[in-house]
């Protein structure tokens, strides 16, 4: 008999390979026929021919759980096993052999967890009988031990598996055993292949009992029709024992049979008794219940009763207007001394209505005639109590504002500064600030109109006191008056005057903000809280206003203090985009104008000393950064259009320069450094002084501005001489870069325009000093570069057979050249000497000449030695000699 592939070791390593990774260990492989024919039927080839598989049963341990599969591989191309499906063992619901196929090796596997039910599962065919009984009954045991139940198994009787399992437990030679050195071969049943018959589908009682049995009639293979007679005889004899045993039982079945009949009469004339106990314990239910119910009505109505006259007497609580409140509200004194008797009838009032909407009272009252008529007469005593408060308010505001601006002693008079002081109004201001909210949550449209009114009343106050303090602030100031002209070329060279001490300018401009900055945002906080705006505090607590802790702070006026505090509804911190929308146009209100005399100290500032305008610009920006709350909102405008107006006024003077620079272009020929080359260094200079916080850009631009026009102008200018152009540039360009030496190396702006200038210098020099030696030497250069000319066409070697080039040539060209070569030096010299006037320049001017010259000389020399080898000329050592004796 040919070998099982079960035992197929090499198939069970190829089946550990294709799943290797898995975790999963083999418990048996089997080669098998895959198919999906039908016996007794005919279907087409391809569809039903058997194809080559391998079932492999796996388990996997994870702690005290084992998981079964059963896996199927097919062969790939090259012959190699590799995963095709994967069952689980938990599924596996039936077990059935085809009873069509004559060898019995054929059987299918269901499984419940297919997603199509109604395909045929596939056909697994063996080679033989025995591989189809190892398969299925190591499927069987692994079902029992790792499952606990068995599949359902058709077409095959389960104890003829068992003893095939029995009579079929192979012997196989297990590892070889090292005793004493010596190899001893050890034996392993099937429990070493994973297929133990210990585990037998019949159990060992069982087996026992049926042995017993059968061991009782044990006979011949050939009684077969003895057996038969003897159960025959066996069966009648039971029979027969069974008749006479009920003959037997006869009188006792009477007996019995009698005491039922008795019993069942005792049981009759009970019934007869408990059905009349049962109806008479009916009516006597029935009128329990009835009893019951009336009682329990009378006592619902009872309580109902005492639950309305309580909501009734809750409701005319609400109804009820004190006689005091309604005093109060209709005809009530708005005096300091009467506010906390209004503020009581407020609250009233509103507590009132607001009882009286649906949230806060039953929806079934809401349509009551009494509370409809109550709700209106609220509504009347409402409307007449804001018109009264709002009236007395506006003629407040207005007489307030009125008294302060009629007695003079508040504004600032002539030889003294006075500080604005508003503690006393915003005191008084506060004592109505309780109503305002309690107007607010009664109807907030009557604060438009008590907004208006506060904000037309103070904002003649300030207008007032800004006129005045910035009339008295310029008279105060003394300061000498610098003239705008800095970079005229008619001016004199004397510029004393520009050297006037102009601070006290600066400093009546930063009083001017550090006395209204804070005064503005302060009234702009208290606005924004007395008049009930829901926006954020303008100031936190401890902070500065301004970005100045030197600023306006008066110890004596904590304007927010109370305000916030009033409602609790209304300390939320969240804003609310419509009221500052409506807290911005109402800043408008309430300080424009007062921008005019800050213009006008600005304007008077810049006439005085136009370079004010960086200082004042740096103090405006500081001011500006330090404004970030939202009821600073015109207060930030207000900084914003002062710096503009500064940068405009400053940028007014710089194109003014400008325009002096320019006009230097149109003047008669200029030698020598320009004016305004050394006046820039002093302008720039005190431009320095001035810079404070921001200022940096705006003077930035004004240096770009200033050096690049005289740039400009200056290469015009050269350009009216073209034979001095030169000397006239280098000239100006060194002035500009000694005169601002010190301040490039701080200033990166400057620094730019310093290298700028210095490689217009260096370029300058260079045209100006070849010119020079190209005067002096010109034959020796000319005959030199002719000959680089022809080095480009021509050989070394061809070139002193040139015309004008011949070694003839060379020689007269030497002699004329370098014959009394000391004098054209001197000359060379006294050349650069005449055009110059700046003699500091001179000296520089000539070392760089020398050095031009020699290395000229130098390719000169070297390129006559290479085309005329044997020719002589003087040598670059001696003319450097020469050079340095002179």
């Amino acid at each position: 008999m040919a070998k099982s592939s079960a035992d197929d070791e090499e198939l069970r390593r190829a089946c550990e390979a294709a799943i290797e990774g898995t975790e999963q260990k083999i418990v048996l492989s089997i080669r098998v026929a895959k198919s999906h024919a039908i016996w007794g039927k005919s279907g087409k080839l391809g569809r039903h021919m058997a194809k080559p598989r391998v079932l492999a049963l796996s388990t996997k341990s994870k702690g005290q759980r084992t998981t079964a599969f059963l896996r199927v591989l097919k062969y790939s191309t090259g012959g190699v096993l590799e995963p095709a499906k994967l069952y689980k063992l938990n599924h596996l619901s039936k077990v059935e052999v085809i009873a069509n196929d004559p060898s019995g090796c054929s059987f299918t596997l269901g499984f419940d967890n297919l997603r199509s039910q109604s395909v045929t599962p596939p056909q697994w065919t063996m080679r033989n009988i025995d591989d189809r009984n190892r398969l299925l009954f190591c499927i069987l045991n692994i079902c029992k031990d790792v499952l606990g139940r068995l599949p359902k198994v058709v077409g095959i009787d389960v104890v003829e598996m068992a003893l095939w399992a029995k009579e079929n437990t192979p012997t196989v030679p297990k590892q070889m055993n090292q005793q004493d050195g010596v190899p001893v071969a050890a034996t392993a049943t099937e429990s070493d292949l994973k297929v133990t018959v210990e585990r037998e589908l019949v159990s060992q009682a069982e087996e026992e009992d049926m042995e017993a049995l059968l061991g009782n009639y044990l006979m011949g293979i050939g009684e077969a029709e003895v057996f038969s007679e003897r159960l025959k005889r066996e069966l009648l004899a039971l029979e027969a024992a069974n008749v006479h045993a009920i003959l037997e039982s006869e009188p006792l079945i009477e007996e019995v049979l009698q005491g039922l009949e008795a019993a069942t009469y005792c049981v009759d004339d009970m019934d007869e008794w408990l059905g009349i106990f049962n109806m008479k314990l009916r009516h006597m239910r029935e009128g329990i219940e009835s009893i019951e119910t009336r009682n329990n009505k009378l006592e619902m109505q009872s309580v109902n009763n005492v639950s309305l006259i309580e909501e009734l007497d809750k409701l005319l609580e609400r109804l009820q207007v004190p006689s005091e409140y309604a005093a109060c509200l209709t005809g009530g004194s708005f005096d300091e001394a009467h506010m906390l008797q209004n503020i009581e009838a407020c609250e009233w009032l509103t507590g009132a209505l607001r009882g009286l909407q649906v949230p806060n009272l039953d929806p079934s009252y809401a349509n009551m005639r009494a509370v409809k008529e109550k709700r209106t007469e609220l509504e009347k005593l409402k409307t007449m109590f804001v018109r009264r408060a709002s009236e007395f308010l506006r003629n407040y505001f207005a007489s307030l504002v009125d008294f302060m601006i009629s007695d003079k002693s508040y504004f600032s008079q002539r030889g003294q500064l006075k500080r604005p002081d508003h503690a006393d109004l915003r005191y008084k201001c506060r004592t109505y600030a309780r109503l305002l909210q309690h107007l607010k949550s009664l109807d907030k449209n009557c604060l438009g109109p008590l907004r208006k009114a506060y904000c037309s009343s103070l904002n003649l106050l300030l207008r007032r006191e800004a006129r005045e303090f910035a009339n008295e602030l310029r008279a105060s100031t003394k300061a000498s008056r610098n003239p705008t002209v800095w970079l005229e070329a008619s001016a004199g060279s004397s510029h004393s005057s520009h050297n006037a001490d102009t601070s006290a300018v600066s400093e009546a401009y930063a009083k001017m903000l550090t006395i209204f900055i804070p005064l503005l945002v302060d009234e702009s906080s208290f606005f924004a809280h007395f008049m009930c705006f829901e926006v954020p505090a303008l100031v936190p607590p401890g902070g500065v206003a301004n970005g100045n802790k030197g600023g306006y702070n008066d110890a004596n006026d904590n304007d927010d203090l109370g305000i916030m505090d009033i409602d609790e509804n209304d300390g939320k911190a969240g804003k609310n985009s419509a009221d500052l929308a409506a807290l911005n146009e109402s800043l408008q209100d309430l300080l424009n104008g007062i921008q005019e005399d800050f213009y006008a100290v600005v304007d008077w500032a810049y006439k005085i000393d136009p370079l004010r305008c960086i200082s004042m610009h740096g103090i405006t920006e500081r001011y500006l950064s330090g404004q970030k709350a939202d009821a600073a909102g015109f207060v930030r405008l207000l900084l914003g259009d002062l710096e503009s107006r500064i940068s405009v006024q400053f940028t007014r003077f710089v194109d003014e320069a400008c325009h002096q620079i320019e006009r230097n272009e149109r003047n008669v020929r200029q030698m020598g450094v320009l004016s305004y080359i050394s006046r820039f260094a002093t302008l720039a200079t005190r431009m320095e002084q001035y810079i404070q916080g921001q200022s940096r850009d705006l003077v930035d631009q004004a240096h770009t501005k200033f050096v690049s026009i005289m740039f400009v102008t200056l290469e015009k200018i050269a350009q009216t001489d073209p034979k001095y152009a030169d000397v006239f540039l280098l000239e100006n360009y060194a002035a500009f870069q000694n005169s601002l030496y010190d301040l490039a190396n701080v200033v990166p702006t400057l620094a730019k325009f310093y290298h700028q200038a210095s490689e217009a210098y260096e370029q300058a020099c260079t045209r100006h000093i070849s010119m020079i030696i190209l005067y002096q030497f010109e034959k020796l250069f000319q005959f030199t570069r002719k000959i680089e000319d022809l080095m480009f066409t021509i050989t070394p070697e061809e070139i002193p057979f040139q015309l004008g080039l011949s070694k003839m040539d060379l020689r007269k060209m030497l002699k004329s050249s370098l014959s009394g070569v000391d004098k054209s030096i001197s000359a060379m010299y006294k050349r650069l000497q005449k055009n110059l006037t700046s003699e500091e320049l001179l000296p520089s001017l000539w070392d760089k000449c020398k050095k031009d010259f020699l290395d000229k000389y130098e390719s000169c020399v070297q390129l006559v030695a290479k085309i005329y080898p044997n020719e002589s000329i003087p040598s670059v050592s001696e003319m450097r000699e020469l050079l340095a004796s002179m």
